[in-house]
Parts: C-alpha cells; sequence; structure tokens
C-alpha cells in the first residue's frame, strides 16, 4: 500500500496526467484528494501490519505471531487479512471497470496489481489460519487428498 500511496502524494500532477484521456494540469480538488487518498493508504498499511502480528508488541516474543484465533500475539490477524482482501476485490474490480470503460492501461496494470495482493491476502487466510495436522510417523500433512490424482501406492499398502 505504501508503493500506491507514495506516487499519489508525492506527485498527484503526474498521477491525472496518466489517468486523463487529455494531458492537463490537476486541479486544487484533485490534488487534495489524490494526497488525501495517499495518506489513507499508508494509515491502512500501518494498521494491517500492526495487527497482523507482523510487528511484536511486546519485547517478550520466543516464536512468530500465527493467526490462530487463541495465539493473544495476533489476535486481529486473520480478520485483518480479511479486510485487506475485500479491499483489494474491491480496488480491483473499480479498476478493471475503469479499465474496459477507458482503456487507459494505467487501470489495466493496477487491476493486476490488485488481483495479485487480493490473491495473497486469500491464499493467507485459506492455508496459512491453523496448523493443519501434522503426522507423527512421517511429518506430511493429514488434510491433503487425493484430489484430482489418486494415490495409487498409499492405496495398495491400505489394502484399497
Amino acid at each position: 500500500m505504501a508503493m500506491q500511496a507514495a506516487p499519489l502524494i508525492a506527485s498527484p500532477t503526474m498521477i491525472v496526467a496518466l489517468l486523463s484521456p487529455e494531458v492537463r494540469e490537476a486541479s486544487t480538488l484533485e490534488v487534495y484528494f489524490s494526497r488525501l487518498l495517499g495518506f489513507a493508504l499508508l494509515t491502512i498499511g500501518c494498521m494491517n501490519v500492526l495487527l497482523t502480528g507482523s510487528v511484536p508488541l511486546s519485547s517478550r516474543l520466543s516464536e512468530g505471531a500465527t493467526t490462530s484465533a487463541s495465539d493473544p500475539k495476533a489476535p486481529y490477524a486473520l480478520p485483518t487479512l480479511t479486510i485487506t482482501a475485500f479491499f483489494h476485490a474491491a480496488c480491483g474490480f473499480y479498476q478493471y471497470g475503469l479499465w474496459t470503460e477507458i482503456g487507459i492501461v494505467s487501470f489495466g496494470l493496477g487491476t493486476i496489481g490488485s488481483g495479485f495482493l487480493c490473491a495473497v491476502a486469500l491464499w493467507c487466510i485459506l492455508f496459512a489460519s491453523s496448523d493443519g495436522r501434522i503426522s507423527r510417523k512421517t511429518g506430511a500433512d493429514k488434510r491433503t487428498s487425493g484430489f484430482p490424482f489418486k494415490n495409487t501406492e498409499a492405496d495398495k499398502r491400505k489394502g484399497r
């Protein structure tokens, strides 16, 4: 989010020139809203880093934070990831709509970036939110299934 916020704060005129069909000077209102959006993105980014447990809030942490609901180090990790995923999904859909309507490449690039960040957040929600069931004997995760391929060797050993 800091990468999105930096050009909005530093050079809103350049952003208006990239996104506008005709090259013109940015109005005072456009500059104001651009910088305001940049500061809002920085604030949301800082809150995401703090609430997901990436930055320890106490100095006595022996292991990293997890997304478990019972983990006192990061109690808001999963809700923060969920809200972040919805934010990037909404941004991606909005940018895609503008890209198909206006046809400016910058909106297409924004769609790809927001889609990637939404996919990463959803991946973390789905696959990094629990420790899984690890086998003591093999060390493998027991939650795996045979879909779409069958494990014929394991079936032979089990007599299926």
